[in-house]
């Protein structure tokens, strides 16, 4: 082979090999990529935990005092659903049962997620400020409705549902000028509006007794 002809095939080698070499470059080779071509996760795209997020001890306590206060209501509630004589109490204590029975879930799962206890000190926390209904505790509230029967239960009923609210709106007052959690201080907005609207309801209901 004379020389100049293989030069000319060396020649178109190496341009062979270029091109097939800029070819493969379209392909994205990044170390800050998985080599499968799929984009890297962000922290941005991490789910979060509901109410896992900042809070102070404002917001641990308003949960855990909150749900014993609920739990208060609920058993309430439930005597009513039983024993009230008039539709209109016993559909509002249905309501009341409905209602609150979620949001301690809710609160239940925020300490949860913020790593503190549910209810440290159980059912003592009714001694808590807001927790009694006319200087009375929970359990004498309860001993009291329990003796009662007919129109005479359900004016005691709403008499000291309304004390309980009370109690409710005023610790969630406390939360909303002292809290942090973002949604802990939606919480407590919540039942202060709510509350207050059903405390004015049982008045109403009051006059009609």
């Amino acid at each position: 082979m004379k020389p100049k002809t293989r030069l000319t095939i060396v020649a178109g080698g190496i341009a062979l090999a270029l091109t097939l070499a800029a070819c493969g470059g379209g392909e994205d080779t990044s170390p800050n990529e998985p080599a499968d071509g799929s984009a890297a996760e962000t922290t941005d795209s991490t789910p979060q935990i509901e109410g896992h997020e900042v809070h102070n001890d404002d917001d641990t306590q308003f949960a855990q005092m909150m749900i014993v206060h609920h739990e208060g209501a609920i058993e309430m509630a439930d005597l009513a659903v039983e024993r009230a004589d008039s539709q209109e109490v016993r559909a509002l204590a249905e309501r009341i049962s409905a209602a609150q029975g979620p949001e301690i879930q809710q609160m239940t799962s925020w300490l949860e997620a913020w790593g503190e206890e549910t209810s440290p000190m159980g059912h003592e926390a009714m001694d808590h400020e807001g927790m009694d209904m006319e200087g009375m505790s929970h359990e004498e509230a309860m001993a009291e409705l329990e003796s009662l029967s007919g129109a005479e239960f359900d004016r005691r009923f709403l008499e000291l549902m309304i004390a309980h609210h009370r109690g409710a709106v005023e610790m969630a007052q406390t939360q909303f000028s002292e809290g942090q959690n973002r949604q802990a201080l939606d919480l407590a907005k919540m039942i202060i509006d709510d509350q207050q609207a059903e405390i004015t309801e049982m008045e109403e209901l009051l006059e009609l007794l």
